[in-house]
């Protein structure tokens, strides 16, 4: 049985985000977590009256996260009569993080799904959003789904790296299950400068990374001379790639792929999802 934790503002993106996770995951059983949060102000009065003021207000968006939470579970009956599929309802008052660390720990869960939004995509993750302070600051596995993302069964999930890390299997693991959640093929892509061969660290960590995703269909790429989000991009445009998966362990790699677009015609932050594994 998964466990997939969903936080959502009631938004049409965080909508788009749970329908991608209800499909993605069909043919398992999961529990859904459905998860609002009413995020503590940053300020509270030492007052009585202040402290008295502030417990009414939590009662009343308590019931109103309540309310809202019932119209979602009703909507998403509607849309999922997967046997498969349970959902539970969470109504949290608590900073963001804090509320998204305990549920994690509480319920024991395998995944996040969060949706993104904004024409920048995660770019704004840089600018403190909520799903980036989830990505970077909560050790469990993420999948962030762009609001212009439509579901397709992935058939080749995309894993950038720059092999200069020690592969947690942890990780590994992971990553092998999603590839075979929809027999995908996994494509590990390697950007690097033009004319620089891999050193002998790199070496041995592509050959374990070879040696541990025998049993799963998967290849490996490089390509050179041009910037790493730019070569990000076209990888996905020319092999039509349907997940991207990145370590979050390599903090610089990832947050220059995942963060800093430079050109405005990067689009795989904007359509494309975001599998980031922690270990």
């Amino acid at each position: 049985m998964m466990h997939i934790l969903v936080p959502t503002d009631f938004s049409d993106n965080a909508w788009n985000a749970l329908k991608y996770g209800i499909q993605l995951y069909k043919n398992v059983a999961c529990t859904f977590y459905l998860l609002h949060i009413n995020p503590i102000p940053p300020y509270s009065g030492a007052e009585s009256s202040v402290r008295y003021s502030s417990k009414l207000a939590e009662g009343d968006m308590l019931e109103q996260s309540k309310i809202g939470l019932e119209h979602l579970l009703a909507k998403v009956e509607k849309t999922d009569p997967n046997t498969k599929h349970n959902f539970t309802t969470i109504s949290s008052h608590n900073f963001f993080v804090e509320s998204i660390k305990r549920q994690v720990a509480k319920r024991k869960i395998d995944l996040i799904i969060m949706g993104t939004k904004g024409a920048s995509g995660l770019k704004e993750v840089a600018m403190g959003s909520n799903t980036g302070d989830v990505l970077t600051k909560v050790k469990c596995p993420l999948l962030a789904v762009p609001e212009n993302t439509v579901f397709n069964p992935p058939r080749e999930i995309a894993f950038p790296t720059d092999y200069y890390i020690n592969y947690d299997l942890k990780v590994l693991n992971t990553l092998i299950d999603m590839v075979n959640l929809h027999q995908s093929d996994l494509r590990v892509l390697h950007i690097s400068k033009k004319g620089a061969g891999l050193t002998e660290e790199q070496k041995e960590n592509k050959e374990f990374l070879n040696d541990y995703l025998q049993d799963v269909k998967h290849s490996f790429h490089s390509l050179t001379g041009i910037d790493l989000e730019t070569s990000v991009q076209c990888f996905t445009e020319s092999r039509d790639i349907d997940m991207i998966a990145m370590v979050a362990k390599n903090l610089n790699f990832f947050q220059r792929i995942l963060f800093r677009p430079k050109v405005e015609k990067i689009s795989y932050h904007t359509d494309i999802p975001f599998l980031v594994l922690h270990e």
